[in-house]
């Protein structure tokens, strides 16, 4: 396992109003196990979820982000495969609400070897009765 930092940019846009975007760095975890690549950091007060780990399971076009720990009441697991919907649960404050997501494009550009690159992630979501839009999530090993 290999300390990294991370600069995580997360840009919203909801329909009907301006781009949103929260940036921030952190330390992480770095990790290949079989043909996976791992990244884990924990979430800041900043992101709103402090207490929270989030893990990332990269497999070429295929990745699973996992929320779980202090503040959540539910464990939180999205899919991201392009072109593919995902269905689950998003824990909030005020409890569990239905999610969809859409993944429209996913650029995977992690040097396995190096534990270095960058991966983008398209996709738009849906939290059923509070909110609908688009985010593009950017993730930098630095």
């Amino acid at each position: 396992m290999k300390d990294i930092l991370l600069k995580i940019v997360g840009k919203q846009v909801t329909m009907g109003t301006e781009e949103e975007q929260l940036e921030f760095v952190t330390e992480g975890k770095y990790y290949v196990k079989d043909d996976s690549i791992y990244l884990l950091y924990d979430e800041s007060e900043f992101s709103g979820m402090a207490g929270c780990t989030t893990s990332l399971k990269i497999t070429d076009d295929h990745i699973k982000m996992k929320r779980y720990g202090q503040g959540l009441g539910l464990d939180t697991e999205i899919i991201f495969e392009k072109g593919k919907r995902f269905k689950g649960y998003y824990d909030t404050p005020y409890g569990s609400v239905e999610m969809e997501v859409l993944t429209n494009d996913i650029v995977n550009k992690i040097e396995k070897s190096e534990g270095r690159g960058s991966l983008n992630i398209d996709y738009n979501i849906s939290l059923r009765g509070l909110s609908e839009g688009r985010s593009i999530l950017d993730i930098q090993i630095i």
